[in-house]
């Protein structure tokens, strides 16, 4: 287990009803934009273990744009369609990739990364943009961590209708 995780419960179930709580404090109350998102990025960056790059992009102009990030440099614009973030924006749906290099588009923005995992951030149903993960473990990612995080992009989502 790496060091700065260790304060987490091992079982999923567990560690996904404290990273809510912890969202929840985090977020509470709190306006800006930017800082919420940065705080929510370092906070999933910290709790899910086997990642290498979690972040979001805002939809924007009909293009995504990067916002706070951990992990390695990154696109600055991506395309609607294009790569997992631009598909899940696309198709209104989580995407959830076992292995990159098979998908079609992918966007490889770090080598090391092997399976990826993106939620929509919706405000009234609408995108807003998408949390996007990365591991470098094939197949990190699976439907029960998905819908624990599409409840964690719920309430990120709330921030993101907030202006700083």
């Amino acid at each position: 287990m790496e060091p700065d995780r260790q304060i987490y419960p091992e079982d999923p179930c567990e560690r996904y009803r404290l990273l809510h709580r912890q969202m929840e404090a985090l977020l509470d109350g709190e306006a800006g934009w930017t800082a919420n998102l940065a705080n929510a990025a370092a906070l999933l960056n910290g709790a899910l273990p086997q990642i290498n790059w979690v972040g979001f992009y805002r939809l924007k102009n009909g293009e995504l744009l990067l916002g706070p990030f951990q992990g390695k440099p990154a696109c600055v614009h991506i395309a609607v369609g294009r790569g997992v973030c631009g598909a899940a924006v696309l198709q209104n749906a989580t995407q959830i990739v076992r292995d990159v290099h098979r998908f079609p588009g992918h966007i490889a923005c770090d080598c090391d990364s092997a399976s990826e995992l993106v939620i929509p951030l919706r405000e009234g149903g609408k995108i807003i943009g998408v949390l996007d993960i990365d591991s470098p473990v094939p197949a990190r990612f699976s439907e029960e961590d998905a819908y624990a995080l599409e409840r964690i992009a719920e309430l990120i989502s709330q921030t993101c209708a907030r202006t700083d």
